[in-house]
């Protein structure tokens, strides 16, 4: 954009020339356009169009460094006090008040970048995760060149009120710099992650994961306005969270027989129990792998994947408190056979 341009602008504003402003924008987009930057140019008709319907949006096809990620749909269920630690994050958000940079810390699977995605749609912003691949280079200080980069591409968002920047695994690129077992090199890009945090836009909401927050060095943790804490899962926590799953997958693979206390007797048996990512895939896989013929497979899938033993032994059964009508659906075997063998094990003993 020409000097000139951009001294009518502020000229006409100044005067209040509307016309004038608007016929300089026009100019300003057809340069635009004649150069090649087509989004930008009609970005600038569509605002001078009061239309204000078209939004550029950055894509995965426009920089290498992000990819766009969709916001979920699904619910997602969580304890009480994280519940309640997102909610506030959407408050101070709300407030403008530049409390922008976040850190959700956690093991695998207890739904940290999940959580990013219900907070993208209560927001009603745009996803866009940073690539680690396309900013670490075995070449010398390109890596922090392409730091530099990747804050410039942030900082160039048209509607930065309308994203979430997602550094999901975020050490990846910062380790301690003070760790001797750390890279000189690696050290250096935590040194230039530490000031683009300083300088990035407070509009942009930006929202990092990690699994690894005790090798974190602490002056990255201070950039951040909040650090979230997602392991605080209690066992009755997780057990909710294991029936909520069983409900989905249940009616999503039409099966109608459920035993919730049976169900609960089973997940019982693993100590600990897992955070949400594993509980999830272990009852959709014995749910989704169960004989269609037969609605009460899935509970024998489900004790051969927690304990690794077919349900089979009825005295072990009964050691772990299950009762005859539960040993009679894990074992498959009539209830009259399961009282009987039973009975002659108590005698024998």
């Amino acid at each position: 954009m020409k000097k000139k341009s951009v001294i009518n602008l502020i000229k006409y504003h100044a005067e209040s020339n509307d016309a004038g402003f608007r016929s300089e924008a026009y100019e300003i987009a057809k340069d635009f356009d004649q150069a090649g930057d087509y989004q930008l140019a009609e970005y600038i008709m569509a605002l001078m169009s009061n239309a204000n319907t078209f939004i550029p949006q950055m894509s995965e096809n426009e920089s290498a460094m992000f990819e766009k990620v969709e916001k979920i749909s699904d619910p997602l269920w969580l304890p009480d006090d994280i519940t309640q630690d997102l909610l506030g994050i959407v408050h101070a958000v709300a407030h403008n008040a530049g409390i922008n940079k976040f850190l959700f810390q956690g093991a695998p699977g207890t739904g940290k970048t999940e959580a990013v995605k219900q907070l993208a749609r209560i927001l009603e912003r745009e996803i866009y995760m940073v690539d680690f691949s396309a900013i670490i280079d075995s070449k010398m200080g390109q890596t922090q060149k392409n730091m530099s980069e990747l804050f410039k591409e942030i900082n160039g968002f048209v509607h930065p009120e309308k994203v979430i920047v997602l550094f999901d695994e975020i050490d990846a690129v910062a380790l301690d710099r003070t760790n001797a077992n750390d890279l000189r090199e690696m050290g250096r890009v935590t040194s230039s992650l530490l000031k683009n945090l300083d300088r990035m836009d407070e509009r942009i909401v930006l929202v990092a994961t990690t699994n690894l927050f005790e090798h974190f060095d602490k002056a990255l943790i201070r950039r951040f306005d909040s650090v979230i804490d997602f392991n605080r899962y209690s066992k009755e926590d997780l057990m909710d969270i294991s029936e909520e799953y069983l409900n989905k997958f249940l009616t999503k693979f039409n099966l109608a027989k459920k035993d919730i206390r049976l169900f609960r007797k089973i997940m019982m048996l693993l100590s600990p129990l897992p955070y949400p990512g594993d509980l999830k895939n272990l009852i959709k896989t014995a749910v989704a792998f169960s004989n269609p013929d037969d609605e009460l497979d899935y509970f024998r899938r489900l004790y051969y994947m927690v304990t690794g033993e077919k349900p089979e032994d009825i005295k072990r059964l009964q050691k772990q408190n299950f009762t005859v009508r539960e040993i009679e659906i894990l074992s498959k075997k009539p209830k009259s056979s399961v009282a009987r063998e039973l009975k002659e094990m108590i005698e024998d003993e």
